[in-house]
Protein backbone atom coordinates (compact mmCIF):
# COMPACT_ATOMS: atom_id res chain seq x y z
CA UNK A 1 0.00 0.00 0.00
CA UNK A 2 2.84 2.67 0.68
CA UNK A 3 4.77 1.80 -2.09
CA UNK A 4 1.39 2.23 -4.37
CA UNK A 5 1.20 5.89 -2.91
CA UNK A 6 4.48 6.29 -3.51
CA UNK A 7 4.94 5.44 -7.09
CA UNK A 8 1.69 7.61 -7.53
CA UNK A 9 3.22 10.31 -6.02
CA UNK A 10 6.00 9.71 -7.95
CA UNK A 11 3.82 9.84 -11.40
CA UNK A 12 2.00 13.10 -10.37
CA UNK A 13 3.71 15.92 -12.18
CA UNK A 14 0.92 18.53 -11.64
CA UNK A 15 2.57 20.10 -8.39
CA UNK A 16 6.15 19.75 -10.39
CA UNK A 17 4.34 21.77 -13.52
CA UNK A 18 2.92 24.37 -11.52
CA UNK A 19 6.30 25.06 -9.74
CA UNK A 20 7.54 25.58 -12.95
CA UNK A 21 4.80 28.58 -14.06
CA UNK A 22 5.23 29.84 -11.08
CA UNK A 23 9.07 30.20 -11.17
CA UNK A 24 8.13 31.31 -15.78
CA UNK A 25 5.87 34.25 -13.93
CA UNK A 26 8.47 35.02 -11.19
CA UNK A 27 11.43 35.52 -13.91
CA UNK A 28 8.98 37.47 -16.12
CA UNK A 29 8.40 39.97 -13.65
CA UNK A 30 11.97 40.71 -12.45
CA UNK A 31 12.62 40.72 -16.06
CA UNK A 32 9.76 43.33 -16.17
CA UNK A 33 10.82 45.01 -13.06
CA UNK A 34 14.07 46.01 -14.42
CA UNK A 35 13.61 47.40 -18.00
CA UNK A 36 10.89 49.59 -16.60
CA UNK A 37 13.59 50.47 -14.15
CA UNK A 38 15.83 51.11 -17.00
CA UNK A 39 13.60 52.72 -19.37
CA UNK A 40 12.27 54.98 -16.84
CA UNK A 41 15.92 56.09 -15.92
CA UNK A 42 16.69 56.79 -19.53
CA UNK A 43 13.39 58.90 -20.12
CA UNK A 44 14.12 61.05 -16.91
CA UNK A 45 17.36 61.72 -18.74
CA UNK A 46 15.46 62.40 -21.98
CA UNK A 47 12.67 64.59 -21.26
CA UNK A 48 15.06 66.64 -18.73
CA UNK A 49 17.56 67.13 -21.90
CA UNK A 50 14.10 68.07 -23.95
CA UNK A 51 12.83 70.61 -21.18
CA UNK A 52 16.42 72.28 -21.08
CA UNK A 53 16.26 73.00 -24.73
CA UNK A 54 13.07 74.43 -24.44
CA UNK A 55 12.93 76.61 -21.37
CA UNK A 56 15.48 79.24 -21.05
Amino acid sequence: MISYLIRSLMKDEEGATAVEYGLMVALIAIVMMAGVTLLGANLNVLFTNIAGKILP
